[in-house]
């Protein structure tokens, strides 16, 4: 399969998906996707897209949570 955005190929990878909205900040590990191996663009099935919008709705209990830092570049020393 090529990637839809620069034709490079695209292989099968575990990944971890990002969000965010307003304040709220999600990380998802191990989510499926096929990845360029030229530019890096994740795609992913309407199926893990479905499920990740499930995950968006708190649908789900994390099962850990971690402390992030948080820069602000226009406050840098």
């Amino acid at each position: 399969m090529r990637c839809v955005f620069c034709g490079g190929n695209v292989e099968k990878k575990k990944v971890t998906f990002c969000y965010d909205e307003d304040d709220k900040y999600l990380f998802i590990e191990n989510v499926p996707a096929e990845v360029c191996t030229k530019c890096g663009e994740k795609t992913y099935s309407p199926e893990v897209a479905d499920e990740l919008l499930r995950f968006a709705r708190d649908e789900f209990k994390p099962v850990k949570t971690i402390k992030v830092p948080v820069f602000n570049f226009a406050e840098r020393n």
